[in-house]
């Protein structure tokens, strides 16, 4: 049977900040950290070895595939930041015309620094994704 590698742990998500490299990425990472707490009111918690997710949704995909996953999140990694957003939804395309610097990616939004984006649309980006996946996935939302 298939293992979910992105999945809720136990791990410090402090923890895991403190272990970047880079100090400007770290603290970008407690930026966002603080962003994300703020704009979701869901604590961090470890998804995987590397994503910080905000609250959790439970999906069933018409193939019968389903799983967990974190409503919001990011990842400070080596090369870019990586924001995980909820995907399908008109509006997050709206949001980020006006949001600055990024590159997307089929799941992700990446950025080279915090510095780069829009703060209030960043909050919006959050705030409409939770929202399109709580009504997406009406069930099983923490």
């Amino acid at each position: 049977m298939y293992e979910f590698k992105t999945k809720e742990t136990d791990n410090s998500v402090i923890e895991f900040i403190e272990k970047v490299e880079s100090v400007k990425k770290r603290q970008d990472a407690y930026q966002l950290l603080d962003l994300f707490t703020e704009a979701t009111g869901y604590e961090a918690k470890m998804w995987g070895p590397s994503i910080i997710g905000f609250g959790s949704y439970h999906y069933k995909y018409d193939s019968g595939h389903e799983g967990d996953a974190p409503l919001v999140g990011f990842s400070p990694r080596k090369a870019k930041i990586s924001l995980y957003f909820a995907t399908g939804d008109e509006k997050r395309e709206a949001l980020l015309a006006h949001f600055g610097k990024h590159t997307t990616g089929k799941a992700c939004v990446y950025i080279n620094k915090v510095a780069d984006v829009n703060p209030a649309v960043l909050v919006e980006l959050i705030k409409q994704s939770v929202q399109f996946l709580k009504e997406k996935y009406p069930e099983g939302n923490e």
